[in-house]
């Protein structure tokens, strides 16, 4: 990491077991489901889960956009699932990482996005609030 590499987590609780929890972030085709229009496929598979490491995922949004091309980097089983951009993204070294955590009948989620800083202070909002919105929706996802 760089000096100019931020990090930002958000953070909820969803009265959900983590089991739950991990189906519905681990399952990448799933993930059509969090938004309107959303579609995501799997371009590549992953070792030794389908949805694992070095897993492939494109995320295509409604509008001008251009697809979302996401690498699996990090896959433990209800514990921890990390990824980062390859393409589509506007952020430099963009990388997002997913730790789940036991809480009482619940899990807590804890949802950071880290990506390089160029412009003082405009990286570092959006990142946040791209860790929030990733977040909300995957607690509504797990909610189902």
């Amino acid at each position: 990491m760089s000096a100019n590499t931020i990090t930002t987590t958000a953070t909820a609780t969803v009265e959900r077991p983590v089991e739950h929890v991990w189906a519905v972030l681990a399952d990448h085709e799933g993930m059509s489901a969090w938004g309107p229009g959303l579609t995501v496929t799997l371009v590549t598979e992953g070792t030794p889960d389908r949805n694992g490491l070095g897993a492939v995922r494109r995320i295509t949004a409604p509008g001008p956009m251009p697809a979302i091309v996401e690498e699996v980097v990090a896959f433990e089983p209800t514990t921890r699932f990390g990824y980062r951009a390859k393409a589509g993204v506007p952020f430099k070294n963009y990388s997002g990482e997913v730790v789940l955590t036991p809480a009482g009948a619940g899990t807590r989620i804890d949802y950071s996005i880290t990506l390089d800083q160029r412009v003082p202070l405009v990286e570092k909002g959006a990142a946040a609030a791209v860790a929030r919105v990733l977040l909300t929706a995957l607690v509504r996802a797990s909610k189902r």
